[in-house]
């Protein structure tokens, strides 16, 4: 060979071996999909994604539930590398595709495309075709054990039972299938069998059908009841210092007593508003073999024996105050509760005490009270006191409270000074039918009071003392509607009061009526709504005032918040004739807090045109 080939040789093979070589460098590569940009610095893709579908709820599944959506806002310890973005962008039509099956959509087409920016970043577009939804064509709900054999020799509370639970079932036919619903079915029904009387109840099983030709669900379920449970013995947990009687006493059932969970809920909430416990868990045993007698226990969570507590606070009725409490739920060892409340301030200044019992048979309690207070308000100063003994009852529903009193009033003004002092028997009753003792949004609540005694009083006038004395009747009822209307709550309210007495017998100030203040007619101060003798506010023997209010959450965000528009109409007179209303109106915000409603208030008194502020906290029944 020559020399001249020999080179020829060297360079060809030199040639190749480079071009082999450069064969990896991108530009001289086979072309392929634009790789994913990378951060600067990392690994971590970047990338942006659309869903193109026909309504904003599936938009919103998707972009919450696909892989390559929850991805993109990763933080950097779970982002992915470009060669995992297009795995991820390959599995995305079938998970796609799963996710749509979840809202009844066994028909969809997805479809995946990728383009690049001009800042060379992928973007992915998800186009979804979800085709008809499926809806349901046939369903059953089916139970065998106790409750099936009760049904078979017509026990009616069997046979009402069974029909709840299908006419509660959440998925009929013609409604949309989606998978959330229907796990909220079952869940739903089996936790309503459990609660009725059938604590073992299991589903034998659970079926749903999909025909997705023609996007159609059947569904069948079939649950086994179990026995019937009833009501066995007793046992606490819990107790060092209160008495074991304390809570047998409330108890919501008998032994031998079908159970069901509302009575061991019922059995729940008294324990816990008696005073004496802190909290209380009320469970059975759902042992199928001990379900004839099945043992209830009850463990509580007892409060001190003592407990006092100092607060500051302010009240648009009577300005600011210093209040000072004590309690003592077994005072000289006794079965007593023992309650002193002390407030002071500039406009009021009050003692209030109470000697309460723990519960007895049929939730009664004996009380004994007191109280005497020093009120300033409407250019008056009012100086009273009181002692009743008497008998209460609380149940879910229902307060009563009935007792005998002693009152004493005198009362100052520029028109001069008037005493009175009276006995009575009354009997106050509190109904409520609400969705929510705290916070509630839809119901009724009723309250009545009813007094009858016998009073005397001194006038001390311009023109000499004035006595009378003889017998009278109060009467006093207010009612409170709450419903909702669309995405407002209505609130409406009214209140009625009349004492029947011979015109010269001078009834205590305290039994009298007056309107004005934050639970009355805003716009008005604490109190200054009432009949004028020598142009001074006085307490009325007639009342009547209501109100108007609707409200709603400020923004979905923050359900608590809400604001409300009212308005209110009251005034309280000595006669019929002479009552005419006093118009308030305004707007206010509300904070729906776990212990009640905190709302503040901005009304405008029609009659004495001014502007104020009231706030207040809790509901009044």
């Amino acid at each position: 060979m020559s020399w001249r080939a020999s080179i020829t040789t060297v360079c060809a093979l030199a040639l190749a071996l480079l071009l082999s070589g450069c064969a990896s460098l991108p530009f001289f590569g086979k072309k392929d999909e634009a790789p994913a940009a990378t951060q600067a610095g990392s690994d971590r893709a970047v990338y942006s994604l659309e869903v193109d579908a026909p309504n904003s709820e599936l938009r919103k599944l998707l972009l919450t539930y696909l892989d390559l959506s929850r991805f993109q806002n990763a933080p950097a310890t779970d982002s992915i590398s470009g060669v995992e973005l297009d795995r991820l962008a390959a599995a995305a039509p079938a998970q796609a595709r799963s996710l749509l099956e979840t809202e009844g959509y066994f028909n969809a087409e997805v479809h995946i495309t990728r383009e690049t920016t001009s800042t060379d970043t992928p973007h992915f577009k998800v186009h979804v075709e979800p085709g008809p939804r499926a809806t349901i064509e046939k369903w059953t709900v089916n139970v065998q054990g106790d409750l099936q054999n009760r049904v078979r020799t017509d026990e009616e509370d069997a046979v009402v039972e069974l029909a709840a639970l299908r006419r509660r079932w959440g998925l009929k036919a013609g409604e949309p299938f989606r998978q959330g619903a229907w796990n909220d079915a079952k869940n739903i029904t089996i936790a309503q069998l459990r609660a009725e009387g059938y604590p073992a109840a299991t589903w034998v099983s659970t079926t749903a059908k999909v025909d997705a030709q023609n996007n159609t669900v059947t569904i069948s379920v079939l649950a086994d009841s179990g026995p019937l449970f009833h009501m066995g013995p007793i046992s606490i947990e819990g107790l060092k210092r209160y008495q074991e009687e304390d809570v047998r006493r409330l108890s919501t059932f008998y032994p031998g007593q079908p159970y069901s969970e509302q009575l061991l809920l019922d059995y729940q909430d008294r324990l816990v508003k008696v005073g004496l416990f802190e909290g209380a868990v009320i469970e059975i045993d759902p042992n199928p073999d001990k379900a004839a007698a099945a043992p209830v226990l009850i463990r509580v969570k007892e409060l001190p024996l003592q407990a006092s507590t100092v607060g500051v606070g302010y009240s648009a009725n009577t300005g600011p105050r210093l209040t000072l409490e004590h309690l003592h739920r077994r005072v000289f060892g006794s079965s007593w509760i023992a309650k002193n409340k002390v407030e002071l301030g500039p406009k009021l200044t009050s003692w209030q005490g109470e000697l309460t019992s723990h519960p007895l048979e049929g939730l009664y309690r004996n009380l004994v009270s007191g109280s005497a207070e020093r009120l300033e308000s409407a250019d008056e100063i009012r100086k009273s006191w009181s002692a009743r003994v008497g008998r209460a009852q609380d149940t879910p529903t229902i307060e009563r409270l009935y007792y005998a009193e002693l009152t004493h009033s005198n009362l100052e003004t520029a028109a001069g000074a008037a005493s009175s002092d009276a006995a009575s028997l009354n009997y106050n009753w509190i109904w409520r039918r609400v969705d929510s003792v705290l916070l509630p949004t839809k119901g009724i609540t009723l309250s009545l009071q009813g007094a009858v005694g016998f009073a005397k009083g001194r006038d001390i006038t311009v023109d000499g003392p004035l006595e009378g004395r003889g017998p009278f009747t109060r009467a006093w009822g207010r009612v409170t509607w709450y419903q909702p209307v669309g995405t407002w709550y209505a609130t409406l309210r009214s209140e009625v009061g009349h004492v029947f007495v011979r015109d010269r017998v001078g009834v205590p100030d305290t039994l009298l009526f007056r309107a004005g203040g934050d639970e009355s007619v805003r716009g008005y101060a604490y109190r200054t709504l009432g009949p004028m003798v020598d142009g001074v506010v006085t307490s009325g023997r007639m009342l009547w005032t209501g109100s108007a209010e609707i409200a709603r959450p400020i923004s979905p965000q923050r359900p608590a918040f809400w604001w409300a528009a009212f308005i209110d109409a009251g005034q309280a007179a000595d006669r019929w004739s002479d009552l005419h209303p006093a118009l308030g109106y305004g707007v206010g915000l509300r904070w729906r807090s776990p212990v009640g409603p905190l709302r503040v208030d901005l009304a405008y008194g029609q009659e004495v045109h001014k502007t104020r502020v009231h706030m207040s906290v809790g509901v009044a029944f």
